[in-house]
């Protein structure tokens, strides 16, 4: 499938969107507000985000498809941390859900003609294989 100007943007936004989300985990654990002065062991949380990296570049469909639920832990956890903590930390954790929200909408909306050609797919298979067959 060729992509539309429409989702060239929105795979744009969701590539741009995991990049800041992963920049901004590593700077908010290590440098911006960490846990413990010097760097927090919270760092570690951006692996998980390093591994769909690859496949959003690339518009890989399943990777984009299972980082879109994945991201909803960043997301979450940017929340908690909203409502939890004060200063620096708390408007970190509002860029958080803003990048992780930005990702997940992206993402969705990106993959949606997709799913839609992939059920089309599947009725007219459906459709075929009920069809009365001439021996």
């Amino acid at each position: 499938m060729e992509l539309t100007p429409a989702q060239v943007r929105l795979h744009r936004a969701s590539t741009v969107s995991l990049l800041l989300l992963i920049l901004l985990c590593v700077l908010w654990e290590l440098v911006l507000a960490p846990l413990r002065p010097g760097g927090s062991w919270m760092v570690i949380k951006v692996l998980p985000l390093l591994a769909p990296l690859p496949g959003t570049l690339r518009r890989d469909i399943y990777t984009m498809q299972w980082a879109s639920m994945m991201i909803l832990l960043y997301f979450t956890e940017g929340v908690v941390r909203a409502w939890s903590e004060t200063g620096l930390s708390q408007w970190l954790a509002g860029g958080e859900i803003v990048l992780s929200s930005l990702y997940f909408f992206a993402a969705i909306f990106f993959l949606r003609p997709y799913k839609r050609h992939a059920k089309r797919l599947a009725r007219e298979a459906i459709e075929r294989a009920a069809e009365p067959h001439e021996h």
